[in-house]
């Protein structure tokens, strides 16, 4: 595989699927107000694709263990569009969370199976590189994609926004003919595993987004049996070695803390821009879009470093920036709108170099064999913190109301440095683990 064509075309395919969620990002505030919902219900416009994303992410992932990359693409790539091609259409809120749902089901190939395929197909020596590149990507996203947002809504509406990922029906031809010929190998899906795993997620995070009880218990009884599942079954969707070895347990813990101060973050920062200072959704994306135009130009740069002075010194260095960048807006955030264009020039570059060295370092830790179930894994813990974070980020916003508006927002961004220096501390726990954790991916 030509890893120097096939990673830039894969990265803009995953820069418009990752764009998705961000587009929507800075027009909840349109959506919220043309379809008369709640901040919470809107906030499940973001949450439902960013849960759906996790989930697909983590079957596609697990599937390529045993399937060629290039059918699972193909599957993943023509949901997306045809449920892009749905959501122009939409009309009520019914219409539209259906549309995100079906999209996010198509979605999570293109983030899973990238990082597949980087560890699978990259030497060591350049995978920073090329894991940096995904992640820039990424971030190019979350920062790029609330300007282009803001100018669809500003002038075609909210339904224009699923002409975008229609796009991926052009880059799909060009990937299948790309990518390397694999041969699929016998096997029995653990469809009860999959179907469990859903049953997890989706329960945990309804228990969470609507303070709800019999969702906990039914959360509760879900995991329960899912652990006398992976007890008893052979070759399971969620590979037990994974969950035994605890260095693969604290980067997962880091990656979903590190998700939850991402999109929690690009969540609160259109709704602060948009309620405290009044701007319109094509100035939201202006302020936000140079944070990321940052993070892609560093990204050449950010790789190489990786791959030179190691993940863990990255992973700190980032770590600091994100908890520096919260505590800043906690205390400044009413200020300017400045207070945010600089905070999220600094956090953006910050987010995509801490992803790339936490994927780049778990892709080291794994044996071959554990590969596609291991970043399968660890994407669907991530994308999953993003979605709580959303989910709840919402919920405290929306029972704030006799707050005024700077300091609903201070106090959630005052939970969010807290999230942040909890992921410091696992980091350094990981540090000094890391000579197991080496020994651990020499096998």
């Amino acid at each position: 595989m030509n890893d120097k064509i096939v990673m830039p075309v894969w990265t803009i395919g995953l820069f418009i699927v990752v764009m998705n969620t961000t587009m929507f990002n800075v027009s909840i505030p349109s959506i919220i107000q043309d379809l008369g919902i709640t901040a919470d219900l809107g906030s499940w416009v973001i949450s439902s694709y960013s849960i759906g994303y996790a989930l697909s992410t983590v079957i596609y992932s697990r599937l390529s263990d045993v399937l060629p990359i290039r059918k699972l693409l193909t599957v993943g790539l023509l949901v997306l569009g045809s449920s892009s091609v749905f959501g122009l259409f939409a009309r009520d809120f019914n219409a539209l969370l259906m549309a995100r749902i079906l999209q996010s089901a198509g979605a999570g190939a293109m983030a899973g199976l990238g990082l597949v395929l980087a560890s699978r197909y990259i030497p060591i020596e350049r995978r920073g590189s090329a894991i940096a590149m995904i992640s820039a990507g990424s971030a190019m996203a979350f920062g790029l994609g609330p300007i282009v947002g803001g100018l669809i809504s500003e002038y075609l509406g909210w339904n224009g926004l699923f002409a975008v990922t229609c796009l991926v029906l052009v880059i799909l031809p060009i990937l299948v003919r790309l990518l390397p010929k694999e041969n699929a190998t016998a096997f029995r899906f653990d469809i009860l595993g999959a179907l469990l795993t859903i049953v997890n997620a989706t329960t945990l995070l309804l228990a969470v987004t609507q303070l709800s009880v019999p969702w906990l218990i039914a959360s509760c009884l879900s995991l329960l049996v899912h652990t006398w599942h992976l007890k008893r079954a052979n070759n399971t969707f969620i590979n037990p070695e994974l969950l035994g070895n605890p260095a693969y347990r604290k980067l997962v813990t880091i990656g979903f803390c590190i998700l939850v101060l991402n999109l929690g973050n690009l969540f609160l920062m259109p709704l602060v821009l948009a309620k405290v200072f009044d701007q319109s959704a094509m100035m939201i994306g202006l302020t936000i879009a140079p944070g990321a135009i940052l993070s892609a130009f560093l990204t050449r740069f950010v790789g190489r470093w990786i791959d030179r002075y190691g993940n863990l010194r990255f992973m700190f260095i980032g770590h600091c920036i994100l908890s520096f960048v919260m505590i800043a807006f906690y205390l400044t955030l009413g200020a300017s709108p400045l207070v945010i264009l600089l905070g999220y020039l600094c956090f953006s570059p910050a987010f995509s170099a801490t992803i790339a060295s936490l994927n780049n370092e778990t892709s080291r830790i794994l044996p071959k064999s554990l590969i596609g179930s291991g970043m399968g894994l660890m994407q669907l813990i991530q994308f999953f913190g993003g979605s709580i974070s959303v989910a709840i980020c919402g919920i405290l916003l929306e029972i704030q109301k006799n707050t005024s508006l700077p300091y609903s927002f201070k106090h959630v961004y005052g939970l969010l440095f807290l999230i942040g220096l909890i992921s410091l501390g696992m980091m350094l726990w990981y540090k000094l683990t890391a000579p197991v954790a080496a020994s651990y991916g020499d096998k």
